[in-house]
């Protein structure tokens, strides 16, 4: 029998995206579509309602928990659809229905993986090939080592197997947003499973479009909390405790980087950014110092 494969989205009032690059990924493909609304409002999710009722598409509505919480949600509503592999997509990210095939078709074939594309901006340049951490400055980077060697895969598209995705138990909802992809691909690789970057598949993903500030370079005050806060979840999880403390001492500095992929200008127009860069680093600064091992699950 040919395998069961589904598409999972998270939307949260991005529900005309769906109909751009969804709609278009979708047709032909032979595939389940869960979309999974956690909209802040009613009119946001009755928009997703009517695209997914348009288009035939299945619809999980739930509160807005985080992001991995949702992809968690429609994984399982994928499982109830009889699927044996899925192909996480962002609403932003544009890939032919051959090139999602492709990943999933990997994914099945290969049970134990985690398989991306090479993802470009619109400009055409790389965003992301798989990725590196750097352990010792607490960093990531969107390419892989010089010996090829690849530690993370982004969650903007992701294809996985029902039993891989068992085995990890999904997305940890301990992290809000941001990280939890780094978190799944370092869980996924201390199980022995693989990480790979299909070198012939590309995606597109239109970096920022499900941003508040979509369409000009200023990221929203969650980009920044959250990025700030995961990162130092993720230390809390993997690291010992002197690891753990550096991480901490160089969050100001974490912060400031992730402050500037908004640009400097930004700030002119005040101090939000850096505020909301402050208030995710001393949450996850706190959320760090209470784990008393790498592997506590409190």
């Amino acid at each position: 029998m040919a395998p069961q494969t589904a598409l999972v989205v998270v939307n949260h009032g991005s529900a005309e995206l769906l109909d751009v690059y969804l709609r278009a990924t979708v047709e032909g493909l032979d595939a389940h579509v869960v979309v999974v609304d956690n909209s802040s409002t009613t009119a946001a999710t009755d928009a997703a309602r009517a695209v997914t009722e348009r288009n035939g598409w299945d619809l999980v509505t739930c509160p807005n928990d985080g992001f991995g919480a949702g992809v968690n949600r429609g994984v399982e509503r994928a499982r109830e659809l009889g699927a044996d592999a899925v192909l996480i997509v962002n609403p932003d990210l544009s890939i032919t229905p051959e090139a999602a095939q492709a990943l999933l078709d990997a994914a099945f074939a290969d049970p134990r993986s985690l398989v991306a594309p090479v993802v470009r901006r619109p400009d055409g340049s790389v965003w992301s090939r798989g990725g590196t951490i750097d352990l010792a400055r607490g960093v990531t980077r969107s390419t892989p080592a010089d010996d090829g060697r690849v530690d993370w895969l982004t969650g903007a598209c992701l294809a996985v197997s029902l039993e891989a995705w068992t085995l990890l138990g999904g997305f940890d909802t301990r992290f809000f947003l941001y990280w939890e992809d780094v978190d799944l691909s370092w869980r996924a690789l201390m199980e022995g499973l693989v990480l790979v970057v299909h070198p012939h598949v590309e995606a597109v993903h239109d970096v920022g479009g499900t941003q508040e500030h979509a369409g000009a370079r200023r990221k929203s005050d969650l980009y920044y909390a959250q990025n700030c806060r995961g990162r130092l979840v993720f230390a809390a999880h993997h690291l010992p405790a002197p690891a753990r403390a550096r991480w901490i001492v160089g969050s100001p500095r974490y912060g400031w980087r992730v402050v500037k992929r908004g640009g400097r200008r930004q700030l002119l127009s005040g101090p939000g950014p850096l505020i909301a860069a402050a208030r995710g680093t001393a949450s996850g600064a706190w959320y760090a110092a209470r784990r008393r091992a790498p592997w506590a699950n409190a």
